[in-house]
């Protein structure tokens, strides 16, 4: 649409400099853009495919080889992918940007756990402040005093970090898995199942639960919400512990009753039951 002398004079007097008044308008534009970018990063590192994110912020890297965030999302694009061994090598070139956070650190310790660094893990954790007080660092310290069994650090830490997310159930599942290895099941077996609570989806915690009973000589299937699938995993996840305590007939019939409850052929199971029956035991 063209503009009408009278209204180019009063565009000229709102603003003299046309120039700069040009500059202006196009900031609304170049901050939704910004906001844009941001949220498509925040996507690809939470929601997306992680081999998706890996190959848009690979792209990222190539194209803005000095951006440290593309660098960043990159690593833990990598991490989440269980491609931990190349997310430290991505996270060592973060460290090494002037630009480096504390944030940085944590992401760079969980990477290297991942990949069975801990001693290394230890050292980078050690640079980060006491100051930095966040879920993910709690997290981390409690994972190093677990593996390095101090087992009084590693509950203090694993109940801060729990106390420290609206998400406890991951942290309560490592914290309870912590303490079924050290014997403690009954304890254990509370934690899992507050996991749970948090979480019904987590199956890792079910599955733990169930060894924590069945430590406990509980062969029954705890009173949580499972699937038919679930339930014949738990089922067998049963039927091993059973065997692994010489309560052969007992994991016999778990054995049965979960391969008759999985909807589809299960494999492992029926090849852990002709094991058993040929005389070799898991």
């Amino acid at each position: 649409m063209r503009l009408s002398p009278f209204r180019w004079l009063l565009l000229g007097l709102a603003c003299p400099l046309l120039a700069a008044c040009l500059v202006q308008s196009e900031q609304p534009d170049q901050a939704a853009q910004a906001i844009g970018a941001a949220n498509l990063e925040s996507i690809m590192l939470t929601s997306a495919d992680p081999e998706d994110a890996i190959s848009y912020f690979s792209r990222q890297t190539t194209e803005n080889p000095n951006d440290i965030g593309a660098r960043r999302g990159l690593a833990q694009s990598l991490t989440r992918a269980g491609r931990a061994a190349e997310g430290v090598v991505i996270w060592r070139q973060v460290l090494a940007h002037p630009e480096v956070s504390d944030e940085d650190r944590v992401g760079f310790a969980e990477a290297l756990i991942r990949a069975g660094e801990w001693n290394e893990a230890r050292s980078v954790l050690d640079q980060v402040p006491p100051t930095y007080e966040t879920y993910e660092r709690y997290r981390l310290e409690a994972m190093l005093a677990d593996y390095a069994q101090d087992w009084g650090r590693a509950d203090a830490f694993y109940e801060t970090a729990a106390g420290m997310t609206t998400r406890p159930a991951s942290v309560l599942n490592n914290w309870g898995y912590s303490k079924l290895t050290r014997g403690d099941h009954a304890e254990a077996e509370r934690l899992f199942t507050e996991a749970i609570a948090y979480d019904p989806s987590v199956f890792t915690a079910k599955n733990n639960l169930v060894l924590a009973r069945a430590a406990q000589g509980e062969f029954t299937l705890p009173l949580v919400n499972m699937t038919q699938v679930e339930r014949a995993q738990l089922l067998y996840t049963m039927a091993l512990a059973a065997i692994r305590q010489d309560r052969i007939d007992l994991g016999r019939g778990l054995l049965a009753e979960a391969i008759d409850t999985h909807p589809q052929y299960f494999e492992a199971a029926v090849a852990t039951q002709r094991a058993l029956d040929s005389g070799v035991r898991n």
